[in-house]
């Protein structure tokens, strides 16, 4: 079964990454306001995280970010699997955590960005061993470079 609303995500993406970064917030923003606070879990976490993506505002980035990780939180293994057998909610944290910590170090809140390198650092083991792992570990590294 198609899930139409992650596939309006990966289409935003795209745009994002095709180098339409504004087009791409005016479509993710759309889709935020039909799913709204209430949303599936998984489709939150996901939009929230690709709209994070294309703030140019540091603060507005951090909220988010915020809210993917509270989207995060409210998801189960099972519905993340509906999307794809092989995922685990444990999965998404790394990457997560990864870019709080780097929003806060971009506002300058370095200790709230330790926190959230920590924590990244903690949830590694759920990682497979693949390139997306390794490009996590590898951003991991940087960010704790900035802090250094």
């Amino acid at each position: 079964m198609t899930d139409d609303v992650m596939v309006a995500i990966d289409a935003g993406l795209r745009r994002h990454l095709a180098g339409d970064r504004a087009g791409a917030k005016t479509d993710l923003l759309a889709l935020w306001g039909r799913l709204g606070e209430d949303g599936d879990p998984l489709h939150r976490c996901a939009l929230a995280h690709h709209l994070a993506d294309v703030c140019d505002d540091p603060a507005e980035e951090l909220e988010w970010d915020r809210r993917a990780l509270a989207a995060a939180d409210g998801l189960t293994d099972a519905r993340v699997q509906e999307h794809h057998s092989t995922l685990a909610v444990r999965g998404f944290y790394p990457s997560l955590h990864l870019n709080l910590g780097e929003d806060y170090r971009k506002l300058g809140d370095f200790p709230a960005a330790r926190r959230h390198l920590a924590a990244a650092r903690e949830k590694l083991d759920a990682l497979g061993d693949d390139d997306y792992a390794e490009g996590v570990r590898l951003a991991l590294d940087g960010l704790a470079e900035r802090l250094d």
